[in-house]
């Protein structure tokens, strides 16, 4: 069932990953704008905040993967702490999304599925 978590959460890794990706080097790029439903002007406006927003993601991304390794190497308990507030980070994130902005659903249940699902097994790894 770990294997099983860590693989949810590698995926729910490369996601934020990608999604740094578009908020902080591509903001601008017109495939970009046509994902977020921004305009030329507007993604101008915002690209600061995008690209600060992109790093939490980055950040979250690096925190997951860091407690993959501690956990797929033997340190159940610090990888796990690690993959908590990393993924619960994400999820909570998603949640936010899904309640500030009802359109953006598809991208909140991308964005919150693969964590929220490796979370659910890795509790049930550690209760088991």
């Amino acid at each position: 069932m770990l294997a099983l978590s860590l693989v949810f959460l590698g995926i729910a890794a490369v996601i934020h990953v990608y999604i740094f990706v578009l908020e902080s080097l591509r903001w601008t790029a017109p495939s970009t704008r046509r994902t977020f439903g921004t305009s030329a002007a507007d993604a101008e406006t915002t690209k600061p905040l995008a690209f600060n927003q992109g790093f939490y993601n980055l950040f979250l991304a690096i925190t997951v993967g860091v407690g993959i390794a501690l956990a797929a190497n033997g340190a159940l308990a610090p990888g796990a702490a690690l993959l908590f507030a990393g993924a619960g980070s994400m999820v909570a994130a998603g949640l936010v999304l899904l309640i500030s902005d009802r359109r953006k659903a598809r991208a909140a249940l991308v964005q919150l599925s693969a964590p929220a699902i490796g979370l659910i097994l890795l509790l049930i790894t550690l209760l088991g």
